[in-house]
C-alpha cells in the first residue's frame, strides 16, 4: 500500500522532516554528528536545526582528529584484550578448546532467550544511553529486559557504537574512527559482570563491513561478544558524504561477514554468534533473498524506522516481509524520538503484539 508520510528523522541523523511517499514506514535522512572536541573518536552526527521540507545541512567544519591506519587492524587483531578472559581463551595446536558458553548458560541464543538492551559510545549522547556509569546502566537494562522475558530467559545486551562514521574523511579517507580497545575492553568487563552480550556496532563509512569487523578479531574471539552492522552509514562511493544521503549494504556482504563469523565459531568452540544488521528502510538493504544460514551465527533483522506507535508498526510490518529463513525479528526504540510531538514510547506490551515478536529489542 502507497502512502504518505511525515518522516520523523532521528537527533543523531537528522536536520529536517521530509515528506516521502512510500511503500515502507517513516525512514530518516542520515545526518553526521560530532561529539565535544574532546572526544573526536567516539563520535558519529552532528544535529542541524530542524526546518521542514530542508534538505540536509552540510556540517560545520570539524577538527580532523588522527586516524587510526588501516595495518593497525592486524595489530589489533593479533594482540590479547586486556580484559581477563576466560581460561579457555588461550590454546594451542595439540590442544582442542573445550566449549564454551553464552554468559548465562547453555550456547543456543534462540528460543531460549530474548535480548534487550541499550546502545551508545562514550562523549555522544545522542547515539544513546550506554555510556557514563554502566553499573548503573546494567541495572536498568536488566530490568527493561525482565518486562520483555515472558516465557523465555532474559539475555541484556551492551551495543556499543565501536566504529563511529565522521563528517570528515580523516588521514586515510574513511570517516570513521574506531573506539581506542580501552573502550571495548571497559564495556566487555561491565557486560560480564551484567552477565550480559556485548555487540559492537559498525558505521563504517567509506571502508566497509568486513574490514572493520575484523579489526576487532580478538574481541570477536571471545564466547560473549557479536556484532551489529549499519548500513545506512555505508557509504558507496568516494563521491557519497556521510549525512547527505543513505547509505546502503547487500545480502552480499552480511553473507561474508557471516563466513567470517561462522569461522572464529567453529575454530574457537564459541557459543552461537549474534549478528544483527539495522534496517531503517527497504533501500539500505538489497538483493536481501541472498542472506543465507551460517553454522553457528545467529542473524537479526532489527527495524530501525523511528517516530510514532502508528508509523513504527507500519515501517515493521513492511520490512519484515520478504525475511530471508532463518533471520530472526528485531525492533529498536528510541527514548528521545519516538516521543516528539506529544506521542508515548511503545511499551514492552506493544512491542510484543507485534507480528513476528520481536526476538530483539534495542533501545537508543
Amino acid at each position: 500500500m502507497v502512502y504518505a508520510a511525515v518522516v520523523v528523522l532521528r537527533a543523531r541523523s537528522i536536520s529536517c522532516l521530509l515528506l516521502l511517499s512510500c511503500a515502507c514506514a517513516p525512514a530518516r535522512s542520515p545526518q553526521p554528528v560530532t561529539a565535544p572536541p574532546s572526544t573526536p573518536s567516539t563520535t558519529s552526527a552532528s544535529i542541524a536545526g530542524e526546518s521542514a521540507k530542508a534538505a540536509p545541512q552540510e556540517p560545520s567544519p570539524e577538527p580532523e582528529p588522527p586516524s587510526e591506519p588501516e595495518e593497525k587492524a592486524a595489530e589489533k587483531a593479533v594482540a590479547e584484550p586486556t580484559v581477563e578472559t576466560s581460561s579457555s581463551t588461550s590454546t594451542s595446536s595439540s590442544t582442542s578448546p573445550a566449549q564454551r558458553e553464552l554468559p548465562r548458560g547453555g550456547v543456543r541464543i534462540f528460543p531460549q532467550h530474548r535480548l534487550v538492551g541499550f546502545c551508545g559510545t562514550p562523549g555522544a549522547p545522542k547515539l544513546g544511553r550506554l555510556a557514563g556509569d554502566l553499573a548503573a546502566r546494567a541495572k536498568t537494562i536488566e530490568g527493561f529486559a525482565a518486562k520483555y522475558a515472558g516465557d523465555r530467559k532474559a539475555l541484556p545486551v551492551f551495543e556499543l557504537i565501536a566504529v563511529v562514521v565522521q563528517s570528515w574523511p580523516g588521514a586515510d579517507g574513511k570517516s570513521r574512527r574506531r573506539v581506542n580497545d580501552s573502550v571495548v575492553d571497559d564495556y566487555l568487563r561491565a557486560a560480564r559482570a551484567a552477565r550480559a552480550l556485548l555487540l559492537l556496532n559498525i558505521q563504517p563509512g567509506h571502508s566497509n563491513f568486513l574490514t572493520e569487523v575484523k579489526a576487532f578479531e580478538k574481541y570477536l574471539r571471545e564466547p560473549d561478544v557479536g556484532v551489529a552492522l549499519d548500513p545506512e552509514w555505508a557509504m558507496s562511493s568516494a563521491k557519497q558524504k556521510p549525512g547527505a544521503s543513505f547509505g546502503h549494504t547487500s545480502g552480499k556482504t552480511i553473507n561474508d561477514v557471516a563466513t567470517y563469523l561462522s569461522s572464529l565459531v567453529a575454530a574457537g568452540k564459541l557459543p552461537e554468534k549474534l549478528l544483527v544488521f539495522h534496517q531503517v528502510n527497504s533501500r539500505v538493504l538489497r538483493n536481501e533473498g541472498e542472506i543465507a544460514e551460517h553454522p553457528g551465527v545467529v542473524l537479526v533483522k532489527s527495524v530501525d524506522g523511528l517516530g510514532n506507535k502508528k508509523s513504527k508498526v507500519q515501517n515493521y510490518n513492511a520490512l519484515m516481509k520478504g525475511t530471508p529463513k532463518g533471520v530472526h525479528p528485531g525492533f529498536k526504540l528510541f527514548f528521545d524520538e519516538d516521543v516528539k510531538g506529544g506521542f508515548r514510547l511503545m511499551e514492552p506490551r506493544d512491542v510484543l503484539g507485534l507480528t513476528p515478536t520481536p526476538d530483539y529489542v534495542m533501545y537508543e
